[in-house]
Formats: structure tokens, sequence, C-alpha cells
């Protein structure tokens, strides 16, 4: 295999060999193809011009200015956006090394240490407060109003939420497929709450673009395209999300994903199974379901006060 002096191209054919071979999704593609180019830019930036430049040097380098990041918004990498930057660029490694190319080896590429975290949820009144916090009198506080309570009703990781399109959506079945991560398919719920805001913002709008949630600062499109350009970033519901956190005056720090695990939490305390919330959270494996057992817990206390010998 030849490769090119800089990374770029061998980036578009790894990208091509991610959909083409291994099949991911469209979005995963997406975030590795972010992920690559960033750091082609700064390896051109700082004057480098051969991949095989790359070295323990170079990339210690590269996870220094990733560690002091910082965005328009002043917010810096999280220590799991940062291992998913070195994720993606040792599977290319792992990638050019399997097409004969002599490069830095993949194995000597370590990922961050993680952040030690613990799983942060609401409880109901939590969550209420939370919902409540939207400005309706404005069509992006009704906008964000939906996205928390679609988020509740669904479960949906932030991802799925955002690729939502508008054909996709049923809300007189109440239900509607996706495609989540693994690119597993699943049938996720609307309850009757969620549908009467959801129709509220559809029939609210005045374009004819395809996806759910729009922004509404920037750059509009020509009106006869799709929209495409209008659909909402994950990053700008993660920013809503904690703005409305903060409002609230919640006592955690909550994301999108702190919805997801607030909504398997709630089904759990019902009385749901595992296995149903499995699948309603698209999990592959019942072990990551098996987090939730927090909520399990005190009914588990309960049978052995009742049923084990007290001595």
């Amino acid at each position: 295999m030849s490769t090119s002096t800089l990374p770029y191209e061998s980036i578009i054919n790894f990208l091509e060999h991610l959909e083409v071979e291994r099949n991911l999704s469209p979005l995963t593609i997406r975030n590795y193809g972010h992920y690559l180019n960033r750091f082609a830019q700064w390896f051109k930036n700082h004057g480098y011009k051969d991949i095989k430049e790359l070295d323990q040097e170079v990339l210690r380098k590269y996870r220094v200015y990733l560690n002091r990041y910082t965005d328009k918004h002043g917010d810096p990498l999280s220590r799991k956006t940062q291992s998913y930057y070195i994720i993606a660029l040792r599977s290319w490694l792992k990638w050019l090394v399997k097409n004969d190319a002599r490069v830095l080896q993949p194995e000597k590429v370590d990922l961050p240490k993680g952040e030690s975290q613990h799983m942060q949820f609401l409880s109901i009144e939590q969550m209420e407060r939370l919902m409540n916090q939207p400005n309706l009198s404005s069509k992006a506080g009704l906008r964000d109003k939906v996205i928390l309570e679609v988020l509740f009703s669904t479960g949906l990781r932030v991802s799925e939420l955002v690729s939502l399109n508008r054909d996709q959506v049923d809300t007189k079945r109440r239900e509607f497929g996706v495609i989540g991560k693994g690119r597993r398919p699943r049938v996720v719920f609307l309850s009757d709450r969620a549908v009467v805001w959801l129709d509220r913002w559809l029939n609210s709008r005045e374009d004819d673009w395809r996806p759910v949630f729009i922004r509404f600062s920037g750059k509009k499109p020509e009106l006869f395209k799709d929209g495409e350009e209008m659909r909402l970033t994950a990053r700008s519901v993660q920013r809503l999300v904690d703005k409305y956190a903060k409002r609230a005056k919640l006592p955690v720090k909550i994301s999108p994903h702190g919805i997801r695990h607030t909504f398997a939490t709630d089904l759990l305390a019902n009385g749901a199974g595992l296995r149903e919330v499995q699948e309603m959270l698209g999990h592959k494996n019942i072990a990551t379901t098996q987090i939730y057992t927090h909520v399990t817990r005190p009914q588990l206390r309960k049978m052995h006060q009742k049923f084990h010998s007290d001595l």
C-alpha cells in the first residue's frame, strides 16, 4: 500500500473501509472523520509532512493539545472525549499496519485513564422540575421542552435523538423505530404527554425540513433544500440540558445520558424487568443494563428480610 505524504488521503480510504467492510453507521463514520481530521490538521500545523513522523514524542504533544483544548464556549474536552480521539487514531493506525504501512505500532498508543464517574439520574420530582424550565413563549423554548419530554419518554441516546426525521416519528401509533449503537434496530415508545408536546412542536413548524429538531441560530440554508444543515447537534442538546439543569437548581449535574439513566431507573422502580429495560435501551448485553441494579437492591433487601432466617 502506498501512503500519501499527508494523512488526508489515507483517512478518506480508512473511512470508506469503515463504511464498506465494517458496515458502521454514518454517524460513527462521521465522528471518526471528525476526530482524525482534527489530528491531521494539528499534524500539518505543527510542520509534520509525513505520517511516518508520528512517533511517541509527537503523540505525546498531540495528547497535551487535546488535554488543553477548549471550544468556542470555553469548554474543555472531557477525558472520555479525549479517549474517542485516541481510539480513532489507534484504529486508523491498525488499518494502516494491516495494509503494510510503516507507521507507529497501534499497541504503543495507550488510552487515557477514564474519570471515575457515578451514574447520575433524577427523581421524578426533579425530572418534572427540569422539564418545566423552557420558556414556551419562544420557538426555541418549545423545541427544548419537546426534547426533554422525548428523551425521558423514550430513553433515546442523544445521537439517536438528533438523527430523528419527521417521516420516522409516528405520533398516532406512539412508537417508532431507531437504529442505535452497533446498528441495532429497536422500537421506542412515546408517552401520551410526549405525543401532545411533539405534535404541538411539529404543527408549529412552517418549514418542510426533514429533521425533527432544528437550530434557530446561524446561517439558514436555501428554502428548497431538505434542511439537513439546520439539524440540531448532539453538543447543542447537551448544552441546553445543562442550562436547564442549572436553572432548575438540581443537586446533580445532569446530561442527556443522565435522562436516559432516569428513564431506565423509573422503569425498574415501577416493576419492569432487566430484560425488558435492556431491549428498550438497545443494550447488546444484559451486563450493560445491570448498572441499574441500584434500583433492584431495595427489592432484594425486602425479600431477604422476608425469607432469610434471623438466628
